[in-house]
């Protein structure tokens, strides 16, 4: 795969201007918090710059203004790579809440945090970019909530030694603002194992060499499909955390911390 020139530093991409901190104000972290009851996939982690993920699409492992974030929310930016339109390997910032071109207004992204791997092809949202815009979001960690009696548990997951890893994903670009708009989606499937017994859905966490033929231009639909499968090695660990994280607005190393 080429690399981009663009990518010497990471691009925070068209939506930079509509950073984190301005969604949260704007009603994000009510957001956000509702949606971690809902969601199959509500928050993530990335406190570790990815180093070997970016080297080994050959971008240089420096990410501008990288900053840990250990409670990644919707409507928060995501780290993701993906092809540019001449077919370089890019990694930008996009915001977590995939907004058709189509959409009147950006709020639809609220609803468009996870797409059903089994539904893609069935959705209008999701139909086009699965064909020619598929992205990976790069994360060392995500959260899901299990039930115990009436109390609902965060429970973080990662691999061994909290390395980083790639999830599937889709993102679209969206125009009818004051200026473009960079969003994307987590594709979750059935989960397996023992993520089965905290959530019945999981993110799809792609395995290195399947991680570069999900973006790859030449993979044909039937293919794509086919890599959507749950994670089933044995290294995925997880623990229970404390409830600081059900708040949006908490980013601090004891998100990850064992309870």
């Amino acid at each position: 795969m080429r690399v981009s020139s663009s990518s010497l530093l990471v691009d925070r991409g068209p939506s930079a201007a509509r950073g984190t901190s301005r969604a949260v104000r704007r009603g994000g972290a009510d957001v956000a918090s509702a949606l971690s009851s809902l969601a199959m996939c509500g928050r993530s982690s990335l406190h570790d710059a990815p180093v070997s993920v970016l080297e080994s699409f050959g971008l240089p492992p420096i990410v501008r203004g990288f900053r840990p974030r250990y409670n990644i929310a919707p409507s928060q930016e995501q780290l993701t790579i993906s092809l540019t339109a001449t077919g370089f390997v890019e990694a930008r910032h996009r915001r977590w809440g995939l907004v058709p071109p189509w959409a009147a207004d950006e709020s639809i992204g609220h609803r468009m945090v996870n797409a059903r791997a089994e539904t893609l092809t069935q959705k209008p949202s999701f139909r086009a970019p699965l064909r020619k815009q598929r992205c990976l979001i790069v994360a060392d960690g995500y959260y899901e909530w299990r039930k115990e009696g009436g109390r609902k548990i965060p429970v973080f997951f990662h691999l061994s030694g909290h390395r980083p890893f790639t999830i599937a994903g889709l993102w679209e670009r969206w125009r009818r603002g004051p200026q473009p708009l960079d969003t994307c989606v987590i594709i979750t499937t059935a989960a397996r194992g023992r993520a089965a017994e905290v959530h019945d859905r999981m993110p799809v966490i792609f395995p290195p060499e399947v991680a570069k033929r999900w973006i790859a231009r030449e993979s044909r639909a039937a293919e794509v499909m086919a890599m959507l499968s749950p994670y089933e090695d044995d290294d995925l660990e997880l623990y229970d955390v404390a409830p600081a994280v059900n708040n949006p607005a908490y980013d601090m190393p004891d998100c990850i911390s064992r309870t």
